[in-house]
């Protein structure tokens, strides 16, 4: 597979994530999460995973505080962009990234 390929078949993936987020959030939530700022979110939520080393576990089962996820998420949302993130808000959307990542594995 080319790497043009594989770009291609992340950015449906990643397109399919979204959707599926969106349809979890209530309805208020929807519209203030761009494109852009949502997938701003998954990042730091990916980040999240790779600097707490819940992504190097070898257990089946891993515990994910999601409250800290949330804190993670908005400290790094005023630090970069400066900008205050709801924790709640936050931890909605990494509760229903967990499910999406759960669901296609």
């Amino acid at each position: 597979m080319s790497i043009d390929e594989e770009l291609l078949l992340d950015e449906q993936e990643t397109k399919r994530e979204m959707a599926f987020i969106r349809e979890q959030l209530p309805g208020d939530m929807k519209d203030s999460y761009t494109d852009e700022r949502l997938a701003w979110v998954l990042d730091a939520i990916a980040a999240y995973y790779y600097e707490s080393g819940v992504l190097e576990s070898t257990s089946d089962e891993v515990d994910i505080d999601m409250d800290e996820v949330a804190k993670y998420v908005c400290s790094l949302a005023d630090q970069e962009l400066g900008q205050k993130m709801d924790a709640q808000e936050i931890r909605l959307i990494a509760e229903a990234d967990l499910d999406f990542q759960e669901e296609n594995v």
